[in-house]
């Protein structure tokens, strides 16, 4: 027997809508797949949230979509005015980006109030925030740091990176986000998650989420593993 289930795979699924070359057709094919194969989310490109949402009405699925994105420079006030904009439109997740040159410079004062800005907002309309790191960029120490900030300020997640930076999930960066999170702050591997068997290694580190633009491949190997057992 397997350990998992479709459902249980389809639903650590963000499927990824984000690349700037995406037109609004394509955005819309990728909501309609997000819809058949019934994952979690999709994490779409702030402007096509409201059409998202009516696309994806009466499913399962989600609507999420990127605050301060991919650099996490915007000001704090530009990064409440989207939130605020994309949960009008209907987003019920949240993926903010923390500004990577404060982290950098251990202005963790600024980092945090920034963080908690729109992990308010986020909860005052009933969406999930996950904060995105950027690991690729930082050291071990900002990523406890980040990790002990994002815990007490009752972020939902916390994310390895944008899938757009110099690198994506590590597994010993999923290590430490485990192992310096309380069990309520759930972890969300993103980057370079293109298979199933890369999926069920992230999963057994903790993780449950994932970021992925192969959702189909993903996917669809899921359901023929299962059909083989």
């Amino acid at each position: 027997m397997s350990d998992f289930s479709y459902r249980e795979i389809a639903k650590m699924i963000d499927h990824s809508l984000l690349q700037p070359t995406l037109t609004d057709r394509e955005l819309e094919d990728g909501c309609r797949l997000a819809r058949e194969y019934e994952v979690a989310s999709v994490c779409i490109k702030p402007y096509a949230v409201c059409q998202a949402t009516a696309w994806l009405r009466g499913s399962t699925v989600a609507v999420g979509t990127t605050i301060g994105f991919p650099h996490g420079g915007h000001l704090t006030s530009i990064k409440v005015a989207e939130s605020e904009q994309v949960l009008a439109d209907g987003a019920r997740e949240l993926d903010m980006v923390v500004n990577i040159g404060k982290v950098l410079s251990k202005e963790w004062g600024y980092v945090a109030a920034d963080i908690r800005a729109v992990v308010e907002v986020g909860h005052s309309g009933r969406a999930i925030v996950k904060v995105i790191f950027e690991n690729c960029f930082l050291k071990d120490e900002h990523k406890q740091e980040l990790c002990r900030i994002c815990a007490d300020l009752g972020a939902d997640f916390v994310k390895t990176s944008t899938g757009y930076g110099d690198g994506g999930a590590l597994d010993e960066d999923l290590r430490l986000m485990r192992r310096n999170s309380p069990p309520q702050v759930q972890i969300k591997a993103a980057g370079g998650i293109r298979t199933l068997d890369r999926l069920l290694a992230v999963r057994a580190l903790g993780v449950t989420r994932v970021g992925a633009t192969a959702t189909k491949a993903i996917l669809d190997d899921c359901r023929k593993q299962l059909e083989d057992k």
